[in-house]
């Protein structure tokens, strides 16, 4: 079981932002709560991930987090999506749920 940071560095106002998966939803949030993420930034729709800040990327990838480029993070997402570790949340959400999933996962 693995968390992947990749190599993104989106902006987000003054921050550079990238994205945080794992395999599984447990080992995501327990990686998330260790580098100081609130459960409220998790991202659940679309794909489950959080957006990292640079220092945080650094803080997880010191605890183990493993450095992917843009094809690795598709990659595992793939892999992610055909094991099903995250229900129907890793192939996307429906418009008309996506705000009650949102919710629910707080």
């Amino acid at each position: 079981m693995t968390v992947y940071v990749d190599n993104a560095r989106i902006g987000y106002g003054r921050m550079l932002m990238s994205h945080m998966i794992a395999d599984t939803p447990q080992e995501l949030h327990a990686m998330a709560t260790q580098i100081g993420m609130r459960r409220a930034w998790f991202q659940p729709c679309s794909f489950p991930h959080y957006d990292v800040c640079v220092s945080r990327r650094a803080s997880a990838i010191r605890l183990g987090a493993v450095e992917v480029d843009r094809r690795g993070m598709g990659s595992a997402m793939r892999r992610i999506r055909s094991g099903g570790a995250f229900g129907d949340k890793a192939s996307g959400c429906a418009a008309e749920d996506l705000a009650t999933r949102c919710i629910a996962d707080l």
